[in-house]
Order: structure tokens, then C-alpha cells, then sequence
């Protein structure tokens, strides 16, 4: 899978198409008015490949885009370019984790529902290492600790002076799961419950009696961007991950999150069912 475009490069291909329209212009009549081809500033509307601010600025004044909205513009196409911390490493990571990185990296909401694992953000190390040894049983254990100081690297984003709101449904089946021993377990359980303390932190579990329910399917995350239209769907699969960002694909991942979070235990049920299987284990 290609690496995707960053957070700020789609928001400005959404932005440009929707001035575009506004201003009651086909792609060649705008083009023509600035100097670029018809294919140039389709691509920059799809959210694909480079964009030169010059052209951006001109469209803009093209449009009639006020002046702050101009200028915000050509700041996102300036930080189209900007690489995040993971380009710098040495050793290279999966292209589906590059992806998750870059889209991520400006995120404003992600909605997880983990159903064999405790969602990644909210994993110790100690889980994280023994999650990535029963994935990938016949990788050597540097590469193993090389994706875990990556996950651990992630995590950072919680830390901001403005992170993302975090919103985890767990199934019950991933608390039971005695991943890396019971001390490992344990440990991790405690994380879970100190995490949900946070602001900005949501953790709900989803009962065995619930039933059969909307995510029958597999985990997912729904990341959420500054605007609706920025949202992406990540759904693990064997060996790597899948994004969707198409409407009607992101509409059902939405909804079913919903129903998940409806149907799930209140956060003080929810912490205390932590516990107890902390306790059991």
C-alpha cells in the first residue's frame, strides 16, 4: 500500500474543491485562469502528490477566498511537506504503520474497538512485546523491539498539551486474554485503569452478555481529522491493515462504533469489570 497523503494535504485538496465549486468553475476554467493544466489541479483536489503555494495562492485569489482564508491555505500547502519524527529512523517500518503515523499525527478523536487486543495506545511495553511475538513468530526479536519502541513512540500524542480524545470500546474477550503471562496481564489491566482516568482518555467493555454485536467482524479505528471529510477507517488484518475513506465506508464503521459504545458497559462498570478480571486472573 502507498503512503498516504498527511492530514494537512488532504484538508487543502478538500478545501480547493470546495472553493472551486463555490465560485461555479470546472477543473479546466480554474485551471486555465492560473496557469496550470486541468490534471495538475485535479491531483491537488484529490489529495495526491505535491503541491507548488504559488498555484495555491493564485487559486485562491481566483476564487475569492478572503484574505485569512488564502493565507491559511498556503500554510497548509507549506506543511503539506513537513515529514513526521518516524521518517528520521533508521530501520524501516511497515508502509501501513507509515500510513497510521502520518494520519495520526494530526488527529483530533479516535474511536477503537479492540476485540482480541487492548488497543495500542493503551498498551505497556511488556504487552506490546508479547502482542508482537505471537504475531510475528518468526521475527527476530530486534525487529520486535524495533516496532515496539515505535508504539511506545506513539503513545507521546497523549501526552500533548492538546491530545486527541481517545475512545476505546474493549470486548471482554481482550480483558480475558492472558497475553504474556499473568503478571504481564496484570500489569496491563492496572495501565488500562489508570489510562481511563485521563480526560481525554474513554475506555468502555463490551460484556460477553451483549451478545452478537455490530463489530462481529474485527478491531477497527475510526480516526477523526479537524473536518468530517478528513475521517479515515483503519481495520487490522492478517499481516498488515486496511484504510477506507470512502462515504459510505466510513458512514458504517461510524455507526457501528455507536452501537458499540451503546451498547457497552457505563465507565464505572466498565472499570470496575477491569478489575474484578484483574483479580480472577
Amino acid at each position: 500500500m502507498a503512503v498516504g497523503p498527511t492530514t494537512r494535504r488532504r484538508q487543502l485538496g478538500a478545501d480547493l474543491r470546495r472553493l472551486r465549486e463555490l465560485k461555479g468553475l470546472t477543473l479546466e476554467e480554474a485551471g486555465a485562469r492560473v496557469g496550470i493544466s486541468k490534471a495538475t489541479l485535479s491531483r491537488y483536489e484529490t489529495k495526491e502528490g505535491a503541491v507548488k503555494w504559488p498555484a495555491v495562492d493564485a487559486l485562491c485569489r481566483e476564487y475569492g477566498a478572503s484574505d485569512e482564508e488564502r493565507l491559511a491555505l498556503v500554510e497548509l500547502a507549506k506543511g503539506a511537506k513537513i515529514q513526521g519524527w518516524w521518517r528520521s529512523l533508521a530501520d524501516p517500518i511497515p508502509e501501513s504503520m507509515n500510513l497510521m503515523l502520518t494520519l495520526e499525527d494530526e488527529v483530533v478523536r479516535e474511536d477503537h474497538y479492540g476485540c482480541m487486543y487492548i488497543p495500542g495506545l493503551l498498551q505497556t511495553r511488556a504487552y506490546a512485546e508479547a502482542v508482537h511475538r505471537a504475531s510475528e513468530v518468526q521475527c527476530p526479536e530486534r525487529e520486535v523491539q524495533h516496532m515496539v519502541d515505535i508504539r511506545m513512540k506513539r503513545q507521546e500524542l497523549l501526552e500533548r498539551d492538546e491530545p486527541p480524545h481517545i475512545w476505546c470500546v474493549i470486548d471482554e474477550a481482550a480483558l480475558r486474554r492472558r497475553v504474556g503471562g499473568r503478571d504481564v496481564m496484570q500489569m496491563q489491566l492496572r495501565h488500562l485503569l489508570t489510562m481511563s482516568q485521563l480526560p481525554h482518555i474513554t475506555v468502555q467493555v463490551l460484556p460477553f452478555s451483549t451478545g452478537a454485536h455490530a463489530a462481529a467482524v474485527g478491531s477497527f479505528v475510526v480516526l477523526r481529522g479537524p473536518d468530517r471529510a478528513l475521517d479515515v477507517v483503519y481495520v487490522d488484518l492478517l499481516g498488515g491493515g486496511l484504510f477506507m475513506e470512502k462515504r459510505p465506508e466510513l458512514e458504517r464503521y461510524r455507526l457501528a462504533f455507536e452501537y458499540l459504545s451503546a451498547q457497552a458497559l457505563d465507565l464505572e462498570s466498565s472499570a470496575e469489570i477491569i478489575h474484578r478480571i484483574s483479580k480472577e486472573l
